[in-house]
């Protein structure tokens, strides 16, 4: 007869449960299928102080559009089955961040590459946006990128400056008409 084996202890200390891990494996598919783009970073070497000034700025920019969490590889690669994050299945090694954006992926990646260069140990693995895994070189270019708002707002304005243009082009010549008929008018009263 085979024996239960005791639950494991958490890094924490804390003791997680057949049953617990089956929930965070369940919570963390949901947010990895909801997850516009996912990064992944190895934060051995991190002091407490530094993780807590990273959780807060990303709670502060993020505004409750990013996450960051510490999360166990094993129930990191169950969670990611049938979601995008399953390509980044090779990086589910190590002491591993888990760090989601459900909106503008450039903010969080600035985040993320601002953190890694003023800390020096806290090194980015790969990432995931619209289905394209993203290598640490990827993600540095995307963090250079401006926000998602102004990038459409520019489009939006190259979208409109040809229409504007093109209205002020067919309104012109009836414009020009108007102000010779007033010039031709004005000469004629004086």
């Amino acid at each position: 007869m085979r024996r239960a084996s005791p639950p494991r202890r958490h890094r924490s200390g804390a003791l997680l449960t057949r049953a617990q891990k089956q929930a965070k494996v369940v919570e963390l598919h949901e947010k990895l299928g909801r997850a516009t783009s996912v990064y992944l970073a190895d934060y051995r070497g991190v002091t407490v102080e530094s993780v807590n000034r990273l959780r807060g700025r990303i709670r502060r920019e993020g505004q409750g559009v990013y996450e960051y969490e510490v999360v166990k590889n094993t129930l990191l690669e169950r969670a990611a089955r049938d979601t995008e994050a399953a390509a980044l299945a090779d990086h589910f090694e190590g002491p591993t961040v888990l760090a989601m954006s459900y909106g503008d992926p450039i903010g969080l990646a600035k985040i993320l590459v601002d953190f890694a260069k003023d800390v020096e140990v806290f090194k980015l693995k790969a990432g995931v946006l619209a289905g394209r895994t993203l290598g640490i070189g990827e993600i540095g270019q995307l963090a250079t990128l401006p926000p998602l708002d102004e990038i459409r707002a520019t489009l939006i304005g190259l979208i409109q400056a040809p229409a504007t243009k093109l209205a002020r082009l067919v309104s012109e010549p009836g414009a020009q008409l108007a102000r010779a008929l007033a010039a031709r008018g004005q000469q004629e009263g004086s």
